[in-house]
């Protein structure tokens, strides 16, 4: 019987696992797949590494997991599952269920088109969420599709079905500055979307506060554009030509009728402007620096603590040492 990876990243989750893994035990008979959940703890502060290996011990054939040693975020936590996953599909799921398992009953479905590489699931509404972080949302998708040189679906969710191939092209893509949503796409594979009325989660609050998905989306533009170094380009030559403009017009103008003012005010105007065309530069080319200069570091994307094996052959040795 082909294989499923469930690759479910962890972040404070103690509340939403049993929730989760309830509902997916409920929907394995309707799939003609053996489960393989692996459960990444990204440096969760509650009880939820505690949960990952009670569910482990019970299901030592179906459950893994992978702690890390801190926060890594959840683009490493995805990677890590990438990499142990083992299935003929592989799937990325949120543990809070707003995910629907039950869309993977129709992605299953849909996959077994010999044309079709990944089924996605996108969005169509943003209900239960902030007013202010749904527009920039949408904003992000217009900008970066029409600067970007990757297409990147409005509303598309981590949460898709993916062949083995696909999986193994992503593997490939070894860099640091990761942004999956881009990477998905840029392999290549055709993918299917299924749309979706959004869903509030079952249990707990989401760690995704807006400054954090802003920096998340500035990651993204950096990661899959150059348009902003262009922008600033043009921006440094414009500013160029303003300001030879205007000293050709103050020139022109102390000549003629001669220079009444101490000529503070236009200096000060051309000067703020200048520097802060400078440090807009600076700040967009700093961006992209600081990417390579993360990249030749060349570190581990993360760091593991503890997983199920490990766990196992540490509660052996100290039932030995007991005896």
């Amino acid at each position: 019987m082909p294989k499923l990876s469930i690759i479910v990243p962890c972040y404070n989750e103690q509340e939403s696992l049993p929730y989760y893994f309830t509902a997916m035990e409920k929907l394995k008979p309707q799939l003609p797949l053996d489960f393989e959940y692996i459960f990444i703890n990204d440096g969760s502060r509650d009880k939820t590494l505690a949960y990952l290996r009670k569910l482990a011990t019970e299901n030592p054939d179906s459950v893994h997991y992978i702690s890390f040693s801190r926060n890594f975020g959840k683009e490493a936590g995805l990677y890590a599952g990438l990499q142990k996953a083992t299935g003929d599909y592989v799937t990325v799921m949120d543990a809070d269920l707003q995910d629907p398992p039950e869309l993977l009953i129709q992605m299953y479905q849909e996959i077994q088109d010999p044309e079709i590489d990944c089924v996605g699931t996108r969005r169509v509404t943003r209900e239960g969420e902030p007013k202010l972080r749904s527009f920039f949302a949408r904003m992000f998708y217009r900008l970066i599709n029409k600067i970007g040189q990757t297409e990147i679906v409005d509303g598309a969710r981590d949460f898709r079905l993916m062949t083995r191939q696909m999986v193994d092209a992503i593997l490939e893509l070894t860099e640091y500055n990761r942004f999956s949503k881009g990477l998905f796409s840029w392999v290549g594979f055709k993918t299917k979307y299924i749309p979706y009325e959004n869903v509030e989660r079952v249990a707990g609050t989401t760690s995704w506060s807006f400054w954090k998905l802003f920096s998340y989306s500035i990651d993204g533009i950096v990661n899959f554009s150059d348009a902003p170094l262009n922008i600033a380009s043009v921006i440094g030559a414009l500013s160029c030509v303003i300001s030879v403009v205007l000293l050709i017009v103050i020139v022109i103008r102390t000549l003629l009728f001669g220079d009444p003012t101490s000529g503070w005010p236009s200096m000060m105007s051309i000067v703020l402007l200048l520097s802060g065309v400078q440090l807009l530069s600076l700040g967009i080319i700093g961006k992209y620096i600081g990417k390579i200069f993360l990249e030749t570091k060349k570190r581990p994307q993360y760091i593991v603590k503890e997983d199920e094996k490990l766990y196992r052959k540490f509660k052996s040795t100290n039932q030995t040492e007991n005896d």
